[in-house]
């Protein structure tokens, strides 16, 4: 057995030396000198990653032993952890693929146990169940034990998240499209699933007085609308404003999910007068001026979570922990952002230029307002006109051009929101999200993020997602089952503008 320091020498080290066998080996396997052979990545790596691998992902107990048998030392976990840590992301990859492809399920079992299965259904029940039992725990990965003795040393299931991150990234980027890996994700996603249940969540209200480490990260992990510094951050949990987060015991000191809410009079329609506005920095809370939740945030912190349903429950705890503080509130909406709209709309001007349907988009009144706005002919230089000016922001610092957009712009965003889908879904993201929780597509919103990169990504315009907390349940089975958007009458009469203008 080679011992463990040799393990990271497989990585360059000169300490490889003093093993006579591994030189020996490694003569013999090439002719050039030994000190260029451990230089190689790769040969160097296959190695030593097969012996960790070998050494600690041990054989599944048999069946009949699988409640008897002792676990691995924990420092099988430790070396593992260790091992992968010191890896070049590069070579994560290779290892991921040999730990899943060479330490997955033993398909050979589970082929013959199928037969036998197939061979017993004519049997008494307690013969066919225990065959079933049998198979189900033939079906176990390998390395899924290995994966929960991981769980239970101290930091691993940080590790295990960001192990899963990586492997998220190795399918997003087409790295590998090994099904290997696939189901190494599966398992993964199954194990974290379990781990990270809504009864294991504690629920965490962040304030100016937690720990300045919470108020970094949640600061660094704000994805919707960036912190700009401590004042800004200091509003944010501050009067008016409610910020909380879901933490694991497993996890100390590490936000999983955070939510974002201000309170106010009414449902707000812009993000300015809520991330930009300090007046009430200092103020004491007026109860009387609290009627609704905003939740104008929400940001999950680790993507090796991704999948796992976190960002939902958080909402529906913080709305029973506002009402328990505030009985009379009935209110409750997001002020969302959309993401993707440009980009969607940029891809719709050009499909309808080159089928020459430019027309159809906008009345023959907007296109004429259009062309005066932007002093072009009518036609195609127009529509590349009307492209130009999404493209930019120019646009809004013309009252004019802004009041020729705002209709066009405001039935082309709920068209994307309402009527472009994906598998039966809304397309945008945040919009399938909301849904899936229940909300109502309820109001879009004009020059509601009028920053840089609200206009880059919306136009400046944002949604409200609303929250009538008796119909959430039903709306959501709906929108699951049925694939049915409730939405409002604003929404829907923007809708059917687009449509009647598209011909659709």
């Amino acid at each position: 057995m080679i011992s463990h320091p040799v393990i990271w020498g497989f990585r360059g080290s000169v300490r490889c030396w003093r093993h006579r066998a591994v030189v020996k080996a490694a003569l013999k396997a090439s002719d050039i000198s030994g000190w260029r052979w451990y230089s190689s990545p790769n040969r160097v790596g296959v190695t030593g990653m097969e012996e960790i691998l070998a050494r600690v992902v041990v054989p599944l107990p048999t069946y009949e032993t699988r409640d008897k048998s002792p676990p691995p030392p924990e420092s099988n976990s430790l070396d593992f952890m260790h091992f992968y840590k010191s890896l070049e992301k590069e070579d994560r990859l290779g290892f991921l693929t040999k730990l899943s492809q060479d330490f997955g399920v033993d398909h050979k079992s589970v082929s013959e146990l199928a037969v036998k299965l197939l061979d017993t259904q004519l049997r008494d029940l307690a013969t066919i169940l225990q065959v079933e039992d049998r198979l189900r725990y033939t079906l176990t990965p390998r390395y899924k034990q290995l994966l929960n003795h991981i769980s239970r040393v101290e930091g691993g299931v940080k590790f295990l998240v960001d192990l899963r991150a990586d492997v998220v990234e190795i399918i997003s980027s087409k790295a590998s499209e090994s099904p290997h890996i696939k189901d190494l994700n599966g398992t993964l996603k199954s194990l974290l699933s379990e781990w990270f249940s809504v009864g294991l969540l504690r629920l965490e209200r962040i304030t100016w007085q937690s720990p300045c480490e919470i108020l970094q990260k949640i600061s660094q992990y704000e994805a919707v609308h960036p912190v700009r510094n401590w004042s800004d951050l200091k509003r944010r949990v501050g009067p008016y404003r409610r910020c909380y987060a879901f933490t694991h015991a497993a996890m100390p000191g590490e936000p999983l999910v955070v939510l974002h809410v201000a309170l106010t009079e009414n449902i707000s329609d812009n993000i300015q007068s809520i991330v930009r506005e300090f007046a009430t920095l200092d103020s004491e809370e007026d109860v009387n001026k609290i009627n609704a939740a905003i939740f104008y945030s929400i940001s999950s912190t680790q993507a090796g979570l991704q999948g796992v349903e976190l960002g939902n429950y958080l909402i529906k705890r913080v709305v029973r922990e506002l009402q328990s503080e505030f009985p009379h509130m009935a209110q409750f909406s997001s002020l969302s952002p959309i993401p993707g709209f440009s980009s969607w709309l940029q891809g719709l001007l050009s499909q309808y230029r080159k089928e020459g349907r430019g027309s159809d988009l906008l009345s023959e009144q907007e296109w004429k307002e259009v062309e005066q706005a932007t002093d072009s002919p009518s036609g195609t230089p127009a529509l590349d006109a009307l492209r130009k000016l999404i493209s930019t922001s120019e646009w809004l610092r013309s009252e004019r051009l802004s009041r020729v957009l705002e209709p066009v712009l405001m039935r082309l965003c709920a068209w994307y929101l309402y009527g472009e889908k994906r598998r039966g879904y809304a397309l945008n993201p945040v919009a399938n999200f909301h849904l899936q929780n229940g909300a109502t597509m309820w109001r879009l919103n004009w020059h509601a993020d009028t920053s840089p990169r609200g206009v880059a990504n919306s136009c400046g315009i944002m949604v409200n997602y609303r929250y009538f907390l008796n119909e959430t349940s039903k709306n959501s089975a709906l929108y699951l089952q049925n694939k049915v958007v409730m939405a409002s009458e604003q929404v829907l009469g923007l809708v059917s503008q687009f449509q009647k203008n598209s011909k659709l």
